[in-house]
Formats: structure tokens, C-alpha cells, sequence
């Protein structure tokens, strides 16, 4: 087989194994409650299907992937969360260290069956400012954001409303 064919197959085969990932976390949280530690890899997935960008394998870079078009050599810091209907807190993105290593942050939403609903960006000075705003609790201190502070402060730049191949982004195909 030639390159570019082995770079086919290995795409099909890691389109098969986040099917496969999806459908199985899925499962796994009706069934037992619990979430399974798979929603980073999912959303570095999507993203950079999505948005055009060149995954990095080193992950102490600080950022997850490096654009390509529109995006040309920026750095990007990806982050995920599901929101699943029975939730009743306020969802948060996590920790975003605002250490000059990352261009821009994106944050993929999930439905409770890891499909990719939203995804959303914001600047580093978006950020930076965000975080240097409001009250110094605890958490801004610590880089910490609300999934609805990063919705006003990103702007959309994906939505499942967009039309993407279902056979890219479906967990229900057996």
C-alpha cells in the first residue's frame, strides 16, 4: 500500500474508534452514572475535523493543535464538555492557563451521547480579560470559566446545524 492510502485507512480506522468511543461512553453513563475520561480525546478529534487543524502528540506544549487555513499557525487550546439533560449545576470548561502557550481556545459542547452540538472560540485577550474581570474568586484566580461565561465572551464557529456527514458524527449507526 502506498502513503497516501495507509493515511486513508488510518483515518477511517479512527473515524470507526471514536464511533466506537462515543457509543460507548454513552452507554456506560446511563448505565452506571458515571462519565468515562473520554471526553478530551473526542473533542481534539472533532475540533480539528472540524476546524481544519493539525493535531500535536506532544501535550506538554501547553495547546493541542496548530491551524491550518483561516486558522494559519495558530496555536490552539481545545477543551470539551458534555451537558447532559439530568445536570442541574452550572457547567465549567476546566482550567485555562493563561501562560502566552496558546493562540486561541476552543470549547466543543456535547449532547449526553458525545455528539458535537456547539463549538466555540475565543482570543487569548478574550480570555485573559475575562479572567482578570468580575470578583477574584477562587476559581478565576485558578484560570477556571463557566461554560456560559466562555459562550459570551467566544463567538460560534461550528454548530451540528451546519450540515457535517452523519456517518463522521453519528454514535447510533450499528
Amino acid at each position: 500500500m502506498n502513503n497516501s492510502a495507509e493515511a486513508i485507512m488510518d483515518l477511517y480506522s479512527i473515524d470507526k474508534l471514536m464511533h466506537e468511543t462515543r457509543q460507548l461512553a454513552a452507554k456506560y453513563r446511563k448505565t452506571t452514572g458515571s462519565t468515562l475520561p473520554v471526553t478530551g480525546e473526542i473533542s481534539r478529534f472533532d475540533v480539528a475535523k472540524a476546524l481544519d487543524l493539525q493535531l500535536m502528540d506532544d501535550m506538554t506544549l501547553g495547546y493541542d493543535a496548530i491551524g491550518r487555513g483561516e486558522r494559519k499557525g495558530l496555536r490552539i487550546l481545545i477543551k470539551g464538555r458534555v451537558i447532559f439533560d439530568d445536570s442541574r449545576s452550572s457547567p465549567r470548561i476546566g482550567q485555562i492557563k493563561s501562560d502566552g502557550r496558546w493562540d486561541r481556545v476552543v470549547m466543543v459542547i456535547f449532547d449526553d451521547d458525545y455528539l458535537p452540538v456547539e463549538m466555540h472560540e475565543a482570543t487569548s485577550e478574550d480570555i485573559e480579560s475575562a479572567l482578570n474581570t468580575k470578583t477574584e474568586s477562587a476559581n478565576k484566580k485558578r484560570g477556571a470559566m463557566s461554560v456560559a461565561q466562555f459562550k459570551i465572551i467566544g463567538r460560534l464557529v461550528w454548530s451540528n446545524e451546519d450540515g457535517l456527514s452523519s456517518e463522521i458524527w453519528d454514535n447510533h449507526n450499528n
